[in-house]
């Protein structure tokens, strides 16, 4: 079983970049594959609730976020750093995470066969 770390950190808008690190979180997890997830920079703008990427062009795949758990994605590390940089509480994000350290992220990224940045 590899270990594979996929960090978002673009915006949900404007490019398919987070759709398709979902994707392969999820496809990942179904082949086993042991997945980390980690949110860093505007990266975490895709667990915010409530949104509507439909008024901007974009599918609505956010709610997808929701099923890593489903997948067995158990570990979803959201950086404490770009949380206080954009301004956001921890309870504004809609999937269970872990609140990360840079030096977490770091250990993390560090443990892994394999990184894909989205």
């Amino acid at each position: 079983m590899k270990k594979i770390a996929i960090v978002f950190r673009r915006s949900p808008f404007g490019s398919t970049s987070s759709r398709e690190g979902l994707d392969l979180a999820l496809l990942s997890a179904s082949f086993e594959q042991q997945v980390t997830v980690i949110f860093v920079a505007e990266g975490l703008l895709n667990l915010l609730s409530d949104q509507q990427p439909e008024l901007s062009g974009s599918k609505d795949y956010i709610a997808t976020f929701k099923a890593m758990p489903i997948y067995d994605i158990e570990t979803i590390l959201v950086c404490e750093t770009s949380l206080t940089q954009l301004n956001l509480t921890s309870e504004a994000l809609q999937v269970a995470h872990h609140v990360a350290s840079n030096k977490q992220i770091s250990q993390a990224l560090t443990e892994s066969d394999e990184v894909l940045v989205f």
